[in-house]
């Protein structure tokens, strides 16, 4: 809980950067080709000029409601693929063969799995938290008054397949990041357990 509450916390005060984000590559250029924003603090500037401060925090509530979700979903992903594939022991009670390896590539793989699992059933509500994200920048003609006006108007006009588009590209990325994450905290548990 104290890790959930941390994340949101974390994710609200920085939430702005990522609107600036979406925004920037959402939107690349306006008529007749030229750039409408120019950067994240230029962003954020014309944003709050054009559509109030209020602008800035557009699309943050799917963010704060997917992050718990997409956590749990990864690393609960991660802990039942150790139940269901225990390490091997050897005839000690440790791990056996190259046990820093063992036990690093297995994070690898279990932690890639987490985040494609976690990925494949949170990217819909990424694809919200994006079309609320971009209403209002230059280009965009969409409006919603919400998070569920924004779900109910989308499968409307697109049905189920707008909300995994791009999921591919998505799950190419978090795979590798997540396994990586997982990996490089087993690896770095392993090579400073003598110190601590």
């Amino acid at each position: 809980l104290a890790g959930g509450m941390s994340g949101m916390t974390a994710t609200a005060v920085t939430y702005p950067l990522d609107l600036a984000r979406g925004r920037i590559t959402g939107k690349l250029a306006g008529q007749g080709g030229k750039k409408h924003y120019k950067g994240i603090v230029n962003t954020m500037m014309i944003t709050a000029r054009e559509e109030g401060v209020k602008a800035l925090y557009k699309g943050i509530t799917p963010t704060l409601l997917g992050a718990m979700p997409y956590e749990g979903i990864k690393f609960g992903t991660v802990g039942i693929l150790e139940k269901l594939f225990p390490a091997e022991k050897n005839n000690q009670g440790n791990e056996g063969g190259g046990a820093v390896g063992n036990k690093v590539f297995r994070k690898l793989v279990f932690g890639g799995a987490g985040g494609v699992m976690a990925s494949i059933i949170t990217y819909p509500n990424d694809t919200v938290r994006r079309l609320l994200q971009l209403q209002g920048s230059k280009g965009t003609t969409d409006q919603f008054e919400g998070y569920w006006d924004c779900v109910r108007k989308s499968y409307a006009k697109f049905g189920v397949e707008r909300f995994y588009r791009g999921a591919l590209v998505n799950i190419v990325r978090m795979a590798p990041n997540t396994a990586i994450q997982f990996g490089s905290y087993e690896l770095l548990k392993q090579l400073s357990a003598s110190y601590f």
